[in-house]
């Protein structure tokens, strides 16, 4: 199965002008895409991995392939000065040949490289597949402060919903949908991604204990997220625990999202919520869906900013008074979705009632899973999972 992934056209567009940067977990096909790029934009181009020796030996030497238009390097964030590197090669060749780099840790904040990139890269971060992405043919129109483009039902968005409800949005497990294929990814991608990639590029004595805490997290998933309760659990100090789970953060395992910050209502700004790249790993359906829902909408949220440079954010409402609802997207600090996730609930949900009136918020969703519905009332839409999930990214 070969497919030309949503940020494809973007990546070409921008590696005329400047470096591009690819971020994401590990196994989402970044390495895929960048070599799709590759084949399909340019005439001649080299891949060179930092986890290959001879790969590596020929950075270190700085052998570039000479008639090469574009070099995709793979891992180079691993290289203690990939920063410099990166910065003389492109000064020195910006207009002889395009630079594509790809990483499992974010580069756009990683600093173990030594002189700033600023002005010289774009960075864009690949997501797993989600409905938009694998049940059409073209993602659909975005326009911030705008309606969502919702798509047709078509024949294959029942079971794409289905299968990434089950295996999650990682290509592997996704395209194969075995449950055997799906166990041994969740094993090896865990392992490797702390036996490997945080191993190498971050101080971090006890591993172990760092891995029973990606292990725990599934557990966490949707309510209120505290460190002093890891902390306990795992008999670690509060700094250890806030440590870990930045790193974990920074090589895309788990995200955190905040409560939104409004005069208009009586904000908690404390504990944030947390969910996981690969919401497969959650046991409970309701939080399971829930997760799904964040990943998509943080999918939506990073293509605008990546893309197109809006100041566009995820985050939850919750007040003083204990009032919650899910999720909020906002750009430029502003309400434009509010979005309340149910497994089965049809009854409007009364804080969504109550938040939408005080914020203001133009658009108002609350998304079932189980039932094939789309209606409003009193301003708000209640529709299925699988027709507001075909609407973003």
């Amino acid at each position: 199965m070969r497919v030309k992934r949503y940020l494809h056209n973007f990546i070409a567009s921008d590696l005329k002008e400047k470096m591009v940067f690819i971020g994401g977990p590990r196994q989402v096909g970044k390495t895929t895409l960048a070599k799709q790029v590759g084949e399909s934009e340019y005439k001649q181009f080299a891949y060179l991995n930092w986890d290959k020796k001879e790969d590596k030996q020929k950075i270190i030497k700085n052998l570039l392939p000479a008639e090469s238009r574009l070099i995709i390097f793979d891992e180079i964030h691993k290289y203690r000065q990939w920063k410099n590197y990166l910065k003389g090669e492109y000064d020195k060749n910006k207009d002889n040949f395009s630079i594509l780099a790809t990483g499992s840790a974010r580069m756009d904040i990683y600093r173990r490289g030594g002189d700033s990139l600023m002005g010289r890269y774009h960075y864009l971060r690949l997501h797993p597949f989600s409905l938009g992405e694998a049940a059409y043919s073209k993602i659909p129109e975005i326009i911030p402060g705008k309606e969502l483009a919702f798509q047709k039902k078509n024949k294959l968005s029942r079971k794409v919903f289905d299968d990434l409800f089950r295996f999650g949005g990682f290509p592997e497990p996704f395209i194969k949908k075995d449950e055997i294929v799906w166990r041994r990814f969740q094993n090896e991608r865990l392992d490797r991604l702390i036996k490997e990639d945080i191993r190498d590029l971050e101080t971090i004595r006890d591993l172990s204990s760092l891995q029973i805490l990606a292990e725990t997290l599934p557990e966490k998933i949707g309510s209120l997220f505290s460190l002093n309760s890891l902390r306990e659990d795992l008999q670690a100090a509060h700094k250890t625990v806030a440590l870990w789970m930045d790193v974990l953060e920074r090589f895309y395992y788990q995200f955190r999202i905040y409560p939104f910050s409004s005069s208009a209502i009586r904000s908690l700004r404390k504990e944030p919520k947390l969910y996981l790249w690969d919401w497969s790993q959650i046991k409970n359906d309701g939080a399971r869906m829930e997760n799904m829902i964040a990943s998509h909408l943080l999918k939506t949220v990073h293509f605008l900013h990546d893309c197109y440079g809006f100041k566009a954010e995820l985050s939850f409402l919750r007040d003083k008074e204990g009032r919650e609802v899910d999720f909020l997207v906002s750009v430029d600090k502003k309400p434009w979705l509010a979005v309340e996730v149910k497994l089965t609930e049809l009854e409007i949900s009364k804080h969504l009632r109550y938040f939408s009136g005080k914020l203001k918020v133009p658009f108002v969703y609350q998304v079932v899973k189980t039932a094939d519905i789309d209606f409003i009332q009193d301003g708000i839409r209640l529709m299925s999972a699988e027709k507001f999930l075909s609407g973003l990214i």
